[in-house]
Parts: structure tokens; sequence; C-alpha cells
């Protein structure tokens, strides 16, 4: 009888999806992993990673704003909620050279969706992805080498890319959501969790 490989648990993480909006179509700031990456290799990807245990008290100029963090509380302790925040702006200013302020503004971040790496994977992350207008970001682009090839993409070029699925349909959702009021990204009944094997469902 075969022996069922024991559950990974996931890890919280954070991506944080800065977004150039100028003229008809939206770019995003992407880079590649490089190839000696365990998760995800050679895939583009948003900035993003793990929550830190320093993350969850880490200072800010400004918290969460109402909305983020009634969204993320959703499946997210208060402490998590503001982790998940500082996560996210850490790890833009370590891959990517961009800030959102030394310490970081965190009201300016919207949220998107969540994502969980199915129970089978060797590498798990239970992670939400966060959305920031580039105007709110500064600094030099450059980082520290872990995502190459790093700028931004335009959505028809990022979309014609062999990208990973679940960046994929991340890159979906954010177009349903710059469709969207500012009324109903602040207010919504319900937010999308990515279950690879179920797709996406309302939470």
């Amino acid at each position: 009888m075969a022996v069922r490989p024991k559950t990974v648990r996931a890890r919280h993480a954070a991506s944080l999806i800065v977004v150039r909006l100028r003229g008809k179509e939206p770019h995003m700031l992407m880079g590649m992993r490089g190839a000696r990456h365990r998760f995800m290799p050679n895939r583009l990807v948003f900035p993003g990673g793990r929550v830190d245990p320093a993350d969850m008290t880490a200072p800010c100029a400004a918290p969460l704003s109402p909305h983020t963090e009634a969204a993320l509380r959703r499946k997210a302790t208060v402490r998590l909620a503001h982790g998940l925040g500082a996560a996210a702006a850490r790890e833009l200013l370590e891959e990517t050279g961009l800030s959102l302020g030394s310490p970081p503004r965190l009201d300016v971040l919207h949220y998107l969706a969540r994502a969980v790496t199915p129970p089978a994977s060797p590498i798990r992350f239970n992670a939400r992805f966060l959305v920031v207008e580039e105007q709110y970001v500064s600094g030099t682009l450059g980082g520290d080498g872990e995502l190459e090839e790093l700028r931004f993409y335009g959505m028809q070029e990022v979309l014609a890319l062999d990208l990973a699925t679940p960046t994929r349909r991340v890159l979906e959702r954010l177009a349903i959501w710059l469709g969207m009021t500012e009324a109903e990204r602040n207010c919504p009944e319900k937010t999308p969790v990515l279950l690879r094997d179920r797709g996406w469902l309302m939470e």
C-alpha cells in the first residue's frame, strides 16, 4: 500500500502588484525567478515572499486602510493582516529597490485575492495578492537580483507569455478589479480565493 505523503503546511505570504495606469492598457511590475529557486523557478512573478515574524510588529507610516484590513481579516488576525501588508512592502524594497516609504505607507495597499498552493505540493504558500498604484512607489528599479528581467509588462504582452496558472488567474482577477468602481473595490461582499484544483471560490 502506497504511503500518502504528509501535507506541508502552507506558509503565509504576500505579493504586491505595482500597477502603472497610463493610457488604455495597465502595466504591472514583474520579474523572472531564477532557475535555482525551489518554488516556481524560471517563472515570471510579482514581487513577494513569505511573512517573517518581524513583519507582524514592523512600524509603518500609515496602517492598512479599513477596507483592506477588513478584506484580509476574513482569513487572518489583526496581527497577521498587518504582517501581510508589511511583508509586501519589505519584499518590494528587497526585490525591486522600490519603496512605499521608510517606514512604509500601508494605507495605499488594496486587497485583490488569495491563492493557496495545492496540498500535494512540497512547498506551499497561503499567498495574499495586494495592489498599489505606481504613483505611491518611489526609488530606482534594481533590487537584490532575485528577480531578473524586472520591468513593467503590459497586460496583453504578459498574458501572451507562458505563465504559471496562478499568475495568469491573478492577472485575470486584476483586470476585473481595475474595471470596478472605487465603491465596489472597497466594499466587496466576498473576496476571491484560488484553490488550484477547484478554481476561484468566493469567501
